[in-house]
């Protein structure tokens, strides 16, 4: 909750604080740790700039805002209520910290007190959605606690998975301002209409939160959740007005647009104040060690930030490690705690882990510990990213580019969210991406944050979602606008598969199961694997289908809550993993195989003698062992065989082809052609998350020295969804900057033969074999020689 006038901190508390600079220091303090500061950025402060709330906001709730400290709203959320009482769906697009959450609570608590004097009794309602369980509790504490002085007219709860079956008909029959997911409204909720009508007939503003998460499948699937919602709001006479909180974000009305189906205002000029932050750029030093192929290895990422964090802790200074995975989460709250421990054993216990995954109190216990301070550092995964207020922090370090600009900056502004002074620290992982980015700050710093991209006309998309709709309502031909224009093509395809029937004017479903279980919206690939430990039968947690061959595979070592188990099972049949504890010395890395075939060609651009094209593939992919390797030089001790079933993949793919003239030219034999198409696979998808709101682990890639569907060289970078994500067909609008980045990232690398900072890669099915560091290069420089020559 945004406090504009007044700091969670007493004056005393906020003046013993060091400086950001001064906690900078000190970390850099010490053998060889200056110069791995590569950059620092200092961002100064900024004055606020007030406004008046309209004056159509009800003065009981002015009241209470007052109460909460805020005496005048900041002008974007003076600005953002404005729009939202002239019934305009609006997206609030601006900073951490920037008061958002009142932006749209004030003018939703307000309609929700001007409906409690109706005579139906139920008066208005409003629905809150949030990407992560977390926010959505978080927030539910925040509305409470702000409407505390409205009495029992504001009657805010959780519905989520989480929420006891007790308290679910409640919540369904007198609650007025509900907090749930996209994945609870799409099979709770909606499937459920007929208990929620009195919800839906009254309910006057849907609130989303953090909507530039809603990006590829994941975005694609909620956008069409969305529209299922709207057509029942229909049905019951409602028309509810959205309301769109975003990290800032090129674009943000454009996207929360394509998301909603509806015109979007937008609100973006930040007008919240900020204190300094300062913000470094810092790069692990290199080691004595050598990985595959002879490559020289850096420190780790996952190290680096386990000892700034441990640093952190020792100056008492409140501090989050963001960190890409569940593993990494967990193994750097380990490894603080164990050097903590040497220093006094009483810190150890104030450091922790926090992922998804855990189960429902854990994650409530480690949250009530980081707000009461009981926590002095969390290792975290992007589950604590969005929104949760950690009011206090003065560090946060990310370990590893988290993938966008929009994302690098949402989890810097988790520190100095009181106001005061806050220091970020980036910790490059060894990797194309990372070390383009430490030694390229203007890459980050001087450039916008990116556009969502999703894509709700996609088909894998819209089909089940179309199921769905006609189990809540049947489908009519005036609800074929509301999906958008693949409706049509999609429902005798439907019709054939025997999932929709029509009857007279109206498309419905024929099934006994639920239409809703069709929909995978979060694209994780099925039913999560259980992990169950074998001697107990305890549940730890679980794991997304779609990762499951890959990370709890026969063998594999897995971490939850600071402790090591090995898998002794994967039962796919029941989604099941067991496993034992135990301390091997080694950690377990998944080795697999990929084929690629061309489905059809949409788009094909020549690049000089080269073809750059964009159009559907089918992708097979088959774990087929697992290296064991030394924690901590990476050394392979051995690879053990897996007897996995393939996974088949109709997904969309961007890819390039060469020409013997152009090998040639480049200076190319046959014997360095599949390594240097190989190693420019992989550097080119470690790059793209730079020109595509992506993850590296969104996409994949294959390089073919002689593929049977172009009967050419050709290099694949595919959406590593069915149906494709939207990040493809953004690499192929954008090639000739993103290879262009490739190309030089891979040239500028020190290295001689090739290293993980370049074009050796940590998903690598094949071990990085064969991989060639300057046939790369002069492969890369004769296909945009050829771009430029058709170009220009």
């Amino acid at each position: 909750m945004a406090k504009n006038h007044r700091s969670d901190r007493s004056p005393t508390d906020t003046a013993s604080r060091p400086a950001p600079g001064t906690v900078l220091d000190r970390l850099a303090h010490g053998p060889d740790r200056a110069s791995r500061i590569t950059h620092t950025e200092h961002l100064p402060p900024r004055e606020a700039r007030h406004a008046l709330w309209p004056d159509r906001i009800r003065t009981e709730v002015l009241a209470a805002v007052r109460q909460a400290g805020v005496e005048h709203p900041w002008a974007h959320q003076a600005r953002a209520a404005e729009h939202a009482l002239d019934g305009e769906s609006v997206v609030v697009a601006t900073g951490t910290a920037s008061g958002k959450s009142l932006a749209y609570l004030v003018p939703a608590l307000s309609r929700i007190l001007d409906g409690s004097e109706a005579p139906n009794g139920r008066g208005a309602t409003a629905l809150y959605l949030a990407p992560t369980k977390a926010l959505a509790a978080d927030q539910c504490r925040s509305v409470k606690k702000l409407s505390q002085p409205l009495g029992t007219a504001v009657r805010a709860a959780v519905y989520d998975g989480d929420t006891p079956v007790e308290e679910r008909e409640w919540i369904r029959q007198y609650a007025n301002y509900v907090l749930t997911n996209p994945d609870m409204l799409h099979l709770g909720i909606l499937p459920s209409h007929p208990r929620w009508s009195s919800f839906l007939r009254a309910l006057r503003y849907v609130i989303i939160d953090e909507c530039h998460t809603y990006r590829g499948v994941f975005g694609s699937h909620v956008a069409q959740v969305l529209r299922r919602l709207r057509r029942l709001c229909a049905r019951y006479g409602s028309s509810p007005v959205f309301l769109l909180a975003s990290a800032t974000a090129a674009e943000p009305a454009v996207a929360a647009s394509r998301l909603t189906g509806l015109p979007v205002v937008e609100v973006a000029d930040d007008a919240s104040p900020r204190g300094e932050l300062v913000f470094a750029l810092w790069e692990p030093p290199l080691t004595e060690l050598h990985g595959e192929k002879g490559a020289p290895v850096r420190r780790t990422a996952t190290t680096e930030t386990a000892d700034l964090l441990t640093d952190l802790a020792v100056q008492g200074v409140r501090s989050v490690a963001f960190v890409r995975s569940r593993r990494g989460a967990e193994l750097i709250a380990l490894i603080a705690q164990e050097r903590l421990a040497e220093v006094d054993r009483s810190l150890a216990r104030r450091v922790a882990a926090y992922r998804g995954g855990y189960l429902p109190e854990e994650r409530r216990a480690l949250e009530h510990a980081l707000h009461s301070g009981e926590l002095l550092g969390l290792a975290a995964t992007t589950a604590l990213e969005l929104g949760v207020d950690v009011s206090g922090l003065d560090a946060v370090l990310i370990a590893g580019y988290p993938g966008t600009r929009a994302s690098l900056w949402q989890q810097a502004g988790r520190a100095g969210r009181s106001g005061q002074g806050a220091l970020a620290v980036l910790v490059a992982r060894d990797d194309p991406l990372d070390t383009f980015l430490v030694h390229h700050p203007e890459a980050l710093f001087d450039q916008p944050v990116e556009s969502t991209v999703l894509d709700p006309d996609n088909p894998y998309v819209l089909a089940p979602h179309l199921c769905a709709a006609a189990a809540e309502l049947p489908l009519t031909e005036d609800d074929l606008p509301l999906f958008g224009p693949s409706t049509e093509e999609l429902l005798p395809q439907l019709e054939a598969a025997k999932l929709l029937r029509r009857r007279t004017k109206a498309w419905h479903w024929t099934r006994r199961e639920r239409a809703a279980d069709l929909a995978d919206i979060r694209g994780e690939g099925g039913r999560p694997v259980q992990v169950v430990e074998a001697g107990t039968g305890r549940l730890l947690g679980t794991v997304d289908a779609n990762s499951a061959h890959t990370t709890v595979h026969e063998g594999a070592v897995h971490l939850h809550q600071g402790r090591t188990y090995v898998v002794r099972e994967l039962n796919l049949e029941d989604s099941v993993a067991l496993v034992e504890e135990a301390n091997p010395p080694y950690s377990t890395v998944a080795r697999d195989t990929t084929a690629i075939s061309v489905l059809e060609t949409d788009v094909e651009v020549p690049w000089g003698e080269g073809r750059l094209c964009y159009g559907s593939v089918e992708v097979t992919n088959q774990v087929v062992s697992f290296l064991r390797r030394k924690l901590i030089t990476g050394e392979v001790l051995g690879e053990t065989k897996l007897d996995l079933p393939p996974r088949t993949l109709r997904t969309r793919a961007v890819w390039w082809t060469v020409t013997e003239d152009q090998l040639d030219a480049a200076r190319i034999p046959p014997e360095i052609l599949g390594g240097a198409l190989h190693a420019a696979e992989h550097a080119s998808i470690g790059m793209l998350p730079l020109f595509a709101t992506c993850d590296r682990w969104d996409i994949g890639g294959v390089s073919i020295p002689l593929h049977p569907d172009t009967l050419l060289p050709t290099v694949f970078v595919y959406d590593g969804h069915p149906g494709g994500a939207g990040f493809a067909e953004r690499a192929f609008h954008t090639a000739h900057a993103w290879l262009t980045a490739t190309r030089q990232a891979i040239a500028s690398c020190e290295c001689e033969a090739g290293c993980p900072s370049c074009i050796q890669s940590p998903k690598c099915g094949n071990g990085n074999e064969p991989l060639h560091k300057r046939g790369a290069v002069r492969l890369l420089t004769e296909l945009l020689r050829g771009a430029r020559a058709t170009e220009g």
